[in-house]
């Protein structure tokens, strides 16, 4: 295969979906390769929340960068919806996080305040037992408290990954599933993306290969500061709609389940599920809403999170193999938006952007200094 695309996307999860599909509506040539549910990636597990609330705590702009996303995935999902026809069951009716102490509670509200004294409009209000049992009438005695913003939500990820991949078809885009990249090498004024079926000629890359960043980042002068870390979730059966708000690690499906997930591994093994974890999630869960122990769980499994070495997205170019692109997350659910029409065009345009730039590689070259 000899075909030419002006970009090559590397990896067609999330994150590099929605990067296709943005470049196409843009009327950009693009290709996506997608090795497909073969691949490690988060795509297929996540928990699927749209969420702001004390994200970038310790690092604010990326308070300020979930924000700026949370506020677009009304359109983005309207305009895939159109696009598709898929309904996305995106909602947005603010999320809670609950504390089953008063230590957390407090914890919580430290960390929000400091958010606050960041950004004065940041929007989070901080709610005791009775104002919390006001608007969730089947919280468990445990519960103290709890901290809410209205930005939260959800939304139904698996069809969110259908959609963006039916809508980069729409738009032009072309995608190779079942197509592992094995090697980049520079071909003139572009790239060559090998492959076990031939190899595709680019103008730019962009790698969004997920935890696959590492080794293809080697190849283009990126050294990928990225770790596996191992989060499991456990789906009940379904039942009626009893949870109109999601919350941090508990949130009822458009399908009626209750997924439940509160872990977090530094394994990369996503293959198997730890009981002793599954029954410390559940155990929880049922401090939180009692009313879920009555319910049988139906599924349970493990992904992986990509997580950089300070948690935050890394954004960047390669200074040794100019129009190579890097771009990673772990939050590719929350950030689709943001990818798709904001950090796109800034790599079309090459213009400057201060939120996007603070999250270059450079801040770990800091580090190491």
């Amino acid at each position: 295969m000899h075909d030419e695309f002006e970009y090559g996307v590397i990896g067609g999860g999330l994150v590099g979906a929605s990067l296709a599909y943005g470049l196409a509506k843009r009327g950009r040539k693009v290709v996506m390769f997608d090795e497909a549910d073969i691949a490690r990636r988060a795509s297929r597990g996540n928990f699927a929340l749209v969420w702001v609330q004390g994200k970038g705590a310790a690092f604010p702009v990326y308070s300020d960068w979930t924000i700026a996303s949370a506020m677009a995935w009304s359109s983005l999902a309207a305009e895939l919806e159109d696009l598709t026809g898929i309904h996305l069951h995106h909602r947005r009716p603010g999320g809670f996080v609950l504390c089953l102490g008063e230590d957390e509670l407090a914890e919580r509200a430290r960390d929000l305040a400091s958010l606050k004294a960041h950004n004065p409009d940041y929007p989070y209000e901080m709610l005791d037992r009775r104002e919390l049992a006001k608007v969730l009438r089947q919280v468990g005695p445990d519960v103290v408290g709890a901290s809410y913003c209205a930005l939260d939500g959800d939304v139904n990820s698996l069809l969110l990954l259908r959609s963006l991949h039916m809508a980069l078809a729409q738009h032009g885009g072309t995608s190779l599933p079942g197509r592992k990249v094995l090697d980049i090498g520079r071909d003139g004024r572009g790239f060559r993306l090998k492959t076990q079926s031939g190899e595709v000629h680019v103008d730019k890359v962009i790698l969004a290969a997920g935890l696959g960043n590492m080794e293809l980042g080697s190849k283009v002068g990126f050294d990928v500061p990225v770790r596996a870390q191992r989060g499991e979730i456990m789906v009940t059966e379904k039942i009626a709609p009893f949870l109109h708000h999601p919350m941090h690690i508990i949130r009822q499906t458009n399908e009626g389940g209750v997924m439940i997930g509160d872990s977090h591994e530094e394994a990369d093994d996503y293959n198997s599920v730890s009981m002793p974890i599954q029954s410390f999630m559940a155990r929880r869960a049922v401090r939180m809403f009692p009313c879920l122990e009555a319910l049988n769980v139906v599924r349970m499994w493990s992904a992986l999170r990509v997580l950089s070495r300070d948690g935050y997205p890394i954004y960047a170019q390669s200074s040794t193999h100019p129009g190579a692109y890097l771009v990673t997350c772990h939050s590719g659910v929350t950030l689709a938006a943001a990818h798709a029409d904001r950090l796109v065009p800034a790599l079309i345009s090459g213009a400057r952007d201060t939120i996007i730039d603070s999250f270059g590689l450079e801040r770990f070259h800091a580090e190491a200094a």
